[in-house]
């Protein structure tokens, strides 16, 4: 349970990392702020998500699904101004960051099972 906790983790901040190279915007200035940054958001998707997704579920129909990408935006967006040594631009740079970094991170996970 622990280990896999540590590995969903460790995916998380390659995902942030990679993501900070590609995307001008985003700004990981120390390790501290990138486990802070992993550790505050995978709490704000725990506990706050949840809530989000209930609030804004006629968005969330209307669009297809496509409103969660704001949802994941905005929970990232929050991070960055909780956490020091993380920075994004703006909300827009938070949402193209959240698609990219669940798209790293798929790949990561995809990887690490061996295909």
């Amino acid at each position: 349970m622990m280990r896999n906790l540590l590995i969903k983790l460790l995916f998380s901040s390659i995902a942030i990392i990679l993501v900070a190279k590609l995307l001008p915007g985003i700004e990981v200035t120390s390790a501290l702020g990138l486990i802070a940054a992993v550790v505050i958001l995978g709490l704000l998707n725990v506990f706050l998500k949840p809530l989000m997704v209930i609030l804004t579920l006629p968005f969330t129909l209307v669009t297809f699904g496509l409103f969660l990408f704001v949802i994941n935006g905005l929970l990232l967006y929050l991070t960055a101004a909780i956490v020091d040594g993380f920075a994004i631009a703006n909300i827009w740079v938070a949402i193209l960051a959240s698609i990219l970094i669940s798209i790293v991170t798929t790949i990561v996970n995809w990887l690490a099972k061996g295909h």
